[in-house]
Formats: C-alpha cells, structure tokens, sequence
C-alpha cells in the first residue's frame, strides 16, 4: 500500500482554463464530472426514449407510432440506459470521490481513467447513430429494431447498416468499462494511505471494487459475443446461424454478461445507500462486516444465475433447477443489506433531507423490485410470467426504482461538494414526490397487467389493457416532469445557488460521519479563503 500522500494533490493544481481544460484533463474529479454530465445527457436522451415508446402504447393499435418505431424505440432506449447512463454515472461518481474517500492523490493510471472515458462519446456517436441518421433522412439506416438484447437469427440477417455501428459501439463502451475497472482496481488495492487499511475501507469502495472485479470477468464475454455476431454479419461465419451454435449459444453468452451486468449496475448505488444513510440516521452503518460479506457473495454468485433468463427455452431440467436454487440464493445477501440500511435508520435520528428521502424511496422500490424478482427466480412461476409485462415492471422497480433513486440521492449529498453552491431543497423534494408517485403508478400497472397475461415487447396490445398500459403511461409522464425539475434544480443551483461556506454542509461532525471527501473539501475551502485573505492584504497594502 502507498504511503501518506505527499507532493502536490489533484486540489494544489493549475488547472487550465475553459475548453482545453476538460480536453486535456487527467485530475479524477474533472474526469469524475465529465463522466456525470455525459451519463446525465444520456440518460435524458434514453428518457426521452422512454416517454415516446410509452406514449405509442396509449392506444391498443399502435395508432401513435407504428410497430417498427416502437421496436427502435424500444431497442434504443434499453441500449442507452444500461450503457451510456446507469454504469458511466456510477463510475463518475466513484472517479470523484474514491481516490478521496482512500486518502489517495488521485487514480493509480490517470491517463487510463481519462481514455475510459473519451471511449463513451465515440460509442454513444455509434449506437445513437441510427436515430440521427433517420432524424436526416439518411437511406439505408435506421436504428437497430432488434431489442437491445440483440437476438438472433433477427440480429444475425437484419441489413440494416446501423446495427453493425450499434455493435461496435457496444464493444467501444465495454473496452472504456473494462479500463475503467482495472483502474479502480489497482487504485483501491495498491492506493490506499496506511491509515486505510481492508478493515477501514468504506463501504462505497468495497462495492466499487467488487463491481470492478465483475466487470473484468462479464465484459469480455459479451466483446467476444459481439464480435462473433459481427462476424457473423459481415464475413459470413456461423457462430450463431441456425444449424451450427444457434440463438442459444448467443443467450448465453449474452446473458452470461447480462445478468452480472445487473448487479454492475446495482452494486454501487447499494454502496452509494450504505455511505449516505448512516449520515442522515445520526449513526454507523448497522453491521458494517456483513454489508460488506453479502457484497462479496454478490460479486461471487452473480456468475451462476444467468440461465433463469433461458428458463423457457428448453434447457434440460436439471440445469435450470440448479440455477433456480442460485437464483434464490442470491436473494440472501440483498435481503442483509436492506435489513441493515433499516435497522440503521431504526436506531437512529433520521433526517429526511432531500438525500435521505431518495434513499428511503430506493429501499421501499427495491423490496418490491426484489420481492417480484423471487418470484421470478422459480422455475413454475417464470414459465407463466417470463413474455410478459410482470418481468418488465419487476426489473424497472430495482433499475430506476432503487438505483436511479440512489444515484439521485449522491447527487444531492455530493452537490455542494461538486458545485460549491447548494441546490434548492423545495424542488428537490417535489423532485422526489413526482417522481416516486410516477414510478409506483407506472411500474405497479405493469406488474398488474403482466399478471394478467399482457405480453412484453409488442407495439400492439389487446384492449382489455388498454387502462393499465394508459396509467404506466401516465406514470412514465410524471418520472419525466420530476426529471426537469431535477435538471432544472442543478442547472439554476450550479449558476446561481447560494455559495458554500462551510463544508460540514449536512452537519455531519456532529455524529462523527465527516469523511475524508468532505475534510478534503474543507481543507480546499480554507485554502480558497487564505488565498482571497492574502489578495485582500495584498490589495490593501498597494492602495495604502
């Protein structure tokens, strides 16, 4: 382990001005927000996805859009979001803070850290490149209408030029994520100062450097996946034609990425719940060894639960028992963690701050998100519900419900520590509200419809669902109108909003949960001042 920091840290920098600064930078904290600004573009850009495919499906009939727009939609929108949003904006938010919360300078490779991330632009310019095209009028590209799943035999024999621009693309953002990773990595292991040993590593870092260690086994799966099937498109192999390896060959390499991607993508917003609300229940984390044990099992039995994607496809039984009983064993180490984050508030004083009220949303979503995921997890029950909208408003109440939630809820805790202003805390809660009212409407009436057979993935739909689809509608409506005020709330905030003058901002010294992000901050404040003390000086000696 590194010693002490010494020399000059990332905050005793020059640092250039404008454009060429965010070119050029190497610091984690710009690389931190570039990463953060680029995550919150794409994540709109998938939003907006997302309130076009839901208002196509008011009608029963596709009168809206037609079946072919709902499919680019529907594939554009998942793409963006897992992709180009849910892990890059992790990954800013662990660039920025990690070293700081490890007592380092900065990243182990800085350079490394900053081609991760001058990777995504070029791959989200890739796997957007479809729609922009369409949007000119380009013959011969439209995007991809494959779902973002990307399935054969339709995946394989689509002539559309922009899904092989997709792949590529998707293998762009897997080589940034695999740096990304690596780094985090060797920078948690080989960076920590002596007074951060494993027993004192804070519980954000342990699930980053698990999610590192996912990453560096699921993506290269997938980058070979892909290029076989681009292979496959373009020089004529047969990795996955119908009569040599087949669609099932591709499920499973896809999902055996797929699904530790879903705990790549859940893990540090479970990390981002275990460091912020002990700071607003006035206490330590609640079994602080076991939090980070059941962030270990995560990590290992992620890798043996991919086939419950493939339970319908005639695996023999004997496999897909054996992933059922991992598929339920998974769900022990989440459940310890939810008891804890509420035994935590149980215990103590609890602040309902804007952070804190996101943190409590994402704990309530995510017992429903994960309680419908056991359901799932049983061989019988995902037979009947596996094609239908009952999966859908399962995977969005743990995807948007509990990690969007979180990730908001450290945009709010970390906002004056990035901006040096303070946001609005009126807009922040009816951020809060329209938002939770949206996601319990919207993805509760997918679970009702899915229990009552309405399949997934279709543009059309019988008209007996035509009020549940209507009200997930509305519900998707309400998510985007709090996401303005959200992005509203930043914007006004970061220009204009009331400039921090201490950095116990939460008043966290008082229960001792003042950490080395926000000391580092405090010391830079001082800093600023001595500096402005001395100009002052300065200026009154010349006219004196």
């Amino acid at each position: 382990m590194a010693g002490p920091p010494t020399g000059r840290t990332a905050d005793d920098r020059e640092k250039l001005r404008g454009a060429l600064r965010w070119v050029t930078t190497v610091d984690h904290e710009d690389i931190g927000l570039l990463y953060l600004v680029f995550g919150t573009a794409a994540g709109l850009l998938g939003g907006l996805d997302a309130m076009l495919l839901r208002t196509g499906l008011l009608t029963p009939s596709a009168d809206v859009w037609g079946p072919e727009t709902y499919n680019e939609l529907f594939s554009t929108h998942g793409l963006t979001m897992l992709f180009l949003f849910a892990t890059p904006v992790a990954f800013g938010l662990a660039s920025y803070v990690v070293p700081s919360l490890i007592g380092a300078d900065d990243m182990a490779f800085p350079r490394v850290n900053a081609t991760a991330f001058w990777l995504l632009p070029a791959a989200f310019v890739l796997m957007r490149a479809g729609i922009f095209a369409d949007l000119l009028g380009v013959p011969g590209m439209n995007p991809p209408a494959t779902g973002w799943t990307l399935y054969p035999p339709l995946s394989r024999r689509a002539p559309n030029v922009d899904l092989d621009l997709v792949l590529l693309g998707l293998h762009l953002s897997g080589v940034s994520t695999l740096l990304s990773a690596g780094n985090f990595v060797v920078t948690i292991v080989a960076e920590r100062a002596d007074a951060v040993g494993w027993h004192r590593l804070d519980i954000f870092s342990w699930t980053v450097l698990t999610t590192s260690g996912l990453v560096l086994f699921a993506f290269p799966v997938l980058g070979s996946a892909v290029v076989m099937l681009l292979l496959d498109r373009n020089l004529g192999t047969t990795f996955f034609a119908v009569e040599a390896g087949g669609p099932l060959l591709w499920q499973h390499l896809f999902w055996f990425f797929g699904h530790p991607e879903v705990y790549i993508l859940v893990l540090p917003p479970m990390g981002l719940l275990s460091h912020i609300i002990p700071k607003f229940a006035g206490r330590e984390l609640f079994g602080f060894q076991f939090v980070v044990y059941s962030t270990l099992a995560i990590g290992v039995l992620a890798f043996g639960v991919w086939a419950h994607h493939m339970f319908t496809t005639g695996i023999d039984p004997r496999i897909r028992a054996s992933f059922m009983a991992v598929s339920l064993a998974i769900a022990l180490p989440s459940a310890v963690k939810t008891f804890n984050w509420i035994a935590t508030m149980w215990g103590g004083t609890v602040r309902l701050t804007a952070p804190m009220l996101f943190c409590v949303g994402a704990i309530a979503n995510f017992v429903v998100g994960g309680v419908t995921g056991v359901f799932l997890a049983s061989i019988p029950v995902d037979l009947l519900y596996h094609g239908t909208y009952y999966v859908v408003g399962h995977f969005h109440f743990v995807l948007v419900g509990m990690v969007v939630f979180a990730l908001f809820a450290a945009s709010y805790y970390w906002f004056p520590l990035f901006t040096g202003r303070l946001f609005d805390p009126g807009l922040a809660r009816a951020h809060f509200w329209l938002t939770t009212i949206g996601v319990v409407i919207a993805f509760l009436a997918m679970l009702v419809a899915g229990m009552g057979g309405l399949p997934r993935r279709m543009a059309t739909y019988p008209t007996q669902f035509a009020t549940t689809q209507q009200l997930a509608t509305l519900g998707a409506y309400l998510i985007g109108f709090g996401q303005a005020l959200w992005l509203w709330n930043v914007l006004v905030s970061w220009r204009t909003g009331q400039i921090v003058e201490t950095a116990d901002v939460w008043n966290l010294k008082e229960s001792g949960a003042f950490t080395r992000e926000w000391q580092r901050f405090e010391r830079r404040l001082e800093r600023i001042e001595s500096r402005d003390d001395a100009a002052a000086t300065a200026a009154d000696d010349e006219r004196a």
